[in-house]
Order: structure tokens, then sequence, then C-alpha cells
């Protein structure tokens, strides 16, 4: 894959790629596709789902830290917390 096309889906909002994504998904359950065509759109929705999963990871680990009261930031475990309520 060539640098310029990982750039322009690094570009891609998360809710972009879900919409291209939720597209391809559509036509491959209509089953009207060649298996040549059925094979590049499985690519490009993997790649799609790539996309997603770094968008919400990255997200999930902003979420995951928290502000205390001089402006640093630590580490929140949801999971830790959880077990102590």
């Amino acid at each position: 894959m060539t640098e310029e096309k990982d750039n322009q889906k690094d570009e891609l909002s998360f809710e972009q790629a879900m919409e291209q994504l939720e597209k391809i998904v559509r036509v491959l359950e209509e089953g009207d596709v060649p298996l040549e065509k059925a094979i590049e759109l499985y690519k490009k929705g993997m790649e799609l789902s790539k996309v997603c999963n770094n968008k919400l990871q990255a997200v999930e680990k902003e979420m995951t830290q928290i502000m205390k009261e001089n402006g640093d930031t630590e580490e929140f475990d949801m999971e830790e917390e959880l077990r102590e309520h």
C-alpha cells in the first residue's frame, strides 16, 4: 500500500470510516458481486476496520487518563474502579 493511501485513511474520521465500512458490508451481503470485486471490497473493509480500531484505541487511551488538580494526568483503570465500588 502506498504512503499516500495510508495518509488518506488516517485523515478519515471514525464516522467516515464506519460509513464506508457499512456500505462495503451491505454490498457484500447482497452477494451479487464478482469474486475479484468481493476480494477487493473485503480488503478495503479490513483496512477500514483497522482505522476504526486504531481510532477507538486512541480515544480509550485518552479516556483512561485523569486530570489531577495540578494539571498532571494519571492513568485510570476503569475495571479497578468498578471493583472498588
